[in-house]
């Protein structure tokens, strides 16, 4: 339990921390004016069995029940506002937090893990964190510390019941020692099928038209069902296994109250006790089992705490690139690998590749799928770091740049583009956010989306779905295209931009491709013959390696995979260069 405390507390930040350690504080003078209303109750009754009641004792009591009364209320609601204000705060920094530690991970990290497991992270986990988690630890807290309070009244009343409590506490605290085991091994359970279950749903919407068009509902209905079935299993696992340990917790706290009655009852009739203290006894026994009971119920939630806590931290603890170079500004646009390696895992990628790319020239990347392509192009740009040599820009290695200042020389148009849920001319303006709706506009209509935007119901205020399911396959290309526009970089990577375009769009398409790409350095990676013969270099890549290298016509004129790539487009096509 106190390890749990630790690493809750650690896990927040220096404000949130300090909200809580006041709660708990504030919690202590709870229990302490709590126990004011003993005092209240010892009056009264000290005036009725001397039999000297009078107005004075009645107003006494009643001072000392208001002041009970009222300071706990001011106290109880001050303490309530931080837990609430410390709690759904440290979600909301730990979410941002995640979401910016995520930005600087190579993006391997996100092949090997799912984005159900992710985004059940952000929200399941940091949601039961703020709502259940926070609320859990603050009202164990305070059962312990009423709990304590009582313990000490009673031992000023007689001091044989208070070594009974004490005697009584050890074995309420063994017993709570065996759930907290007993929960540790149901929680990792409920948890895991948690973020299967959000994994699942997700990946059941995502391959929705998938799931229709091969009449495949009945299977992947199952496969969700199956993931709600096993998270009801684990759920009422994790109840299951606790309630044998609430139920004898509860009987501990209640055998407890009952000796300390028969133990005052018989220390009384043996007349070592006053009737006075007998009295008080009772009315403590049963104050304080209640908050020993909430103490002892809600601590069987703290393991869930730990989970949220130790899953959170699992995503902040990998290893960042490193970011934190230098601000610079590249002397010139020259990039260069030389002599690099790359693996996934064990699987080798890129082997002891080098190429030069000159600024303001295009080049194309071609090759069989699984040669490299695509990686080499996340690898000149750092989505991923190297494994061995070097990647430069303008003469400097890419990992002596700061990350910021390294992505503003690249933009990015990708085979699948992802739109957000979002006005038009916000989705344009991502990578500019304080752009004007001018230069929005400006954008547009050098990516040949204006006149679309327009039709729409309500021009570039109009909010698409996310993912801009709402658009065609064209039109969301050429927003993405404005969106690269905008941000104006000098080096642009366009990966398989074309290539789900119907022929209707194409030619607009390559149209806002034209603008984008003037005066800058290209790198494309395509299979359309006219997207690459103009190419200043052509890259032919197999097996992780450069196999060819030269333009279009000195590529042709030589036997290799080239030439047979172009006589493939020849026949697929029905076309000749």
């Amino acid at each position: 339990m106190y390890q749990t405390f630790k690493n809750f507390f650690a896990f927040c930040n220096h404000i949130n921390r300090k909200k809580f350690y006041i709660s708990i504080v504030l919690g202590v003078f709870s229990a302490l004016f709590g126990a004011l209303k003993i005092s209240a109750i010892a009056v009264m009754l000290t005036a009725i069995l001397q039999e000297t009641i009078s107005n004075s004792t009645l107003f006494t009591c009643l001072g000392i029940m208001l002041v009970s009364i009222i300071g706990s209320s001011i106290i109880n609601y001050q303490s309530t506002m931080l837990q609430t204000e410390a709690g759904y705060g440290t979600a909301a920094e730990k979410r941002m937090e995640i979401a910016e530690h995520m930005r600087y991970l190579p993006m391997g990290y996100f092949n090997k893990h799912s984005l159900g497991k992710i985004t059940s992270v952000v929200t399941n986990t940091m949601e039961n964190l703020a709502d259940v988690g926070t609320r859990v630890v603050m009202l164990v807290t305070s059962g312990i510390f009423l709990t304590a309070v009582i313990t000490l009244v009673t031992f000023f009343f007689d001091y044989r019941i208070g070594l009974l409590i004490v005697c009584g506490l050890l074995i309420y605290l063994f017993v709570n020692t065996r759930m907290q085991k007993a929960a540790q091994a149901c929680s990792e359970k409920k948890v895991q099928a948690d973020s299967v279950l959000v994994e699942k749903v997700l990946e059941y919407i995502k391959g929705i038209a998938e799931v229709k068009s091969y009449h495949l509902s009945g299977k992947y209905n199952q496969t969700v069902e199956s993931a709600i079935e096993k998270n009801a299993k684990a759920n009422t696992d994790l109840e299951l296994a606790l309630i044998p340990y609430m139920t004898l917790q509860n009987l501990v706290s209640k055998l407890i109250v009952t000796g300390i009655c028969v133990l005052s009852l018989f220390f009384y009739t043996r007349n070592t006790m006053t009737l006075l203290d007998c009295i008080m006894l009772l009315i403590c026994s049963f104050v304080m089992v209640e908050g020993l009971e909430k103490a002892g119920n809600y601590s069987s939630l703290l393991r869930i705490v730990d989970l949220c806590v130790k899953q959170a931290n699992e995503i902040l603890e990998v290893p960042m690139m490193k970011i934190d170079g230098e601000d610079i500004s590249p002397s010139s646009l020259e990039l260069k690998a030389e002599h690099i390696d790359f693996a996934y895992g064990e699987k080798k990628i890129i082997h002891d590749l080098s190429v030069t790319i000159p600024p303001n020239t295009t080049t194309a990347i071609v090759g069989p799928s699984g040669s490299g392509k695509t990686t080499l192009c996340h690898l000149l740009s750092r989505f991923w770091d190297v494994d061995r040599g070097s990647v430069t820009l303008g003469g400097r290695n890419v990992k002596d740049y700061d990350m910021d200042a390294l992505m503003k020389n690249f933009s990015f148009v990708f085979q699948n583009v992802y739109l957000f849920k979002d006005t038009i001319s916000n989705n344009i303006r991502f990578g500019r956010p304080n752009a004007s709706m001018e230069e929005v506009i400006t954008a547009a209509k050098k990516a040949k989306c204006h006149d679309f935007i327009l039709s729409l119901p309500n021009g570039y205020d109009t909010v698409i779905e996310e993912n801009g399911g709402s658009l065609s396959g064209g039109e969301r290309q050429r927003l993405s295209i404005a969106r690269a526009i905008m941000k104006d970089a000098p080096i642009i990577i366009l990966d398989e931009a074309t290539a789900n375009v119907d022929p209707e769009n194409e030619q607009e398409l390559l149209y806002a491709i034209q603008e984008l790409t003037k005066e800058k350095s290209i790198i494309m990676i395509a299979h359309r013959l006219k997207t690459i013969q103009n190419a200043d270099q052509i890259l032919v890549l197999d097996h992780g390696q450069i196999i060819q290298k030269g333009t279009h016509n000195e590529l042709i004129s030589q036997d290799g995979l080239y030439k047979r790539f172009v006589k493939q487009r020849e026949l697929a096509t029905n076309w000749k260069l």
